[in-house]
């Protein structure tokens, strides 16, 4: 049974490199979700319930329930981001909308809930070549980078670079540089209804990042922060206020629903 006082955060994977590539498997044995998983138990203990959820289960691991007792959702995809179902998608945004918290990892930028959220293409830079990456702390009294060195050595990532087609971050926590002289803005923070999402983009399945102290602690940092602070989950809502009428709003649907009845 489900602890009301415990963080409850669902960790969402592709898993298709880890069952295609005997690589990425050798790097990642309970998958990248699990070492995902793993990262957040290791951090936040008796704190947080966790449960994963990948691609190839039925409705991607992500059905109603599971969403409904899901207080923060971490997202990692890279291969298959166009198999992932349209319904599933407006599922999740809708729940982030109405508060649940996002974490999307690494090229988790492409994929169709992020880019939704954004309503930009979310495109980049990158190279795959063993670059270093250092992360730098821009931010250092953010919660999210409570803990962590400045900079982060990662000693082997995939560069992702400037321009990053993002809108202008609420926060920007860390930037990233490489081996080729190339910057990017690695950890930033959004809010979009009620929801809170954070990206950080280290994190390729062809390197052992999941596995480093540090990036599983900015991780396990970030489900701690996206948890909404709102005693319920409900979406932003639309109400028409009488004057003097400060607490209970009458429900009002908009001008545009006028054209949509007229026309059903």
């Amino acid at each position: 049974m489900s602890n009301p006082s415990r963080i409850r955060v669902t960790v969402w994977s592709e898993n298709r490199h880890e069952q295609e590539h005997e690589h990425v498997a050798g790097l990642y044995p309970e998958g990248m979700h699990g070492a995902v998983k793993a990262s957040i138990e290791e951090n936040l203990g008796t704190a947080v319930e966790v449960r994963t959820a990948t691609l190839d289960e039925p409705e991607h691991g992500l059905s109603e329930e599971v969403l409904a007792n899901t207080d923060v959702l971490t997202w990692w995809g890279h291969m298959a981001h166009g198999d992932v179902d349209d319904e599933i998608v407006e599922r999740v945004h809708r729940h982030v909308l109405s508060g649940m918290g996002l974490i999307v990892l690494h090229s988790g930028h492409w994929s169709k809930i992020f880019t939704k959220l954004m309503g930009t293409t979310c495109t980049l830079r990158w190279r795959s070549e063993q670059d270093r990456e250092l992360v730098w702390t821009v931010e250092p009294t953010h919660p999210i980078a409570k803990g962590v060195p400045n900079p982060i050595i990662i000693d082997q990532q995939e560069m992702y670079g400037e321009f990053f087609d993002i809108p202008t971050p609420e926060e920007l926590i860390f930037i990233s540089s490489f081996t080729g002289g190339e910057v990017f803005r690695s950890g930033c923070t959004f809010r979009r209804g009620h929801g809170k999402i954070f990206f950080f983009s280290p994190g390729d399945q062809d390197y052992p990042v999941y596995h480093h102290k540090d990036i599983r602690r900015v991780i396990s940092n970030a489900v701690e922060w996206a948890v909404t602070e709102r005693p319920r989950r409900e979406l932003p809502e639309l109400l028409r206020y009488e004057t003097d009428q400060f607490f209970t709003g009458a429900g009002y649907k908009g001008a545009t629903a006028i054209y949509e009845e007229s026309h059903a």
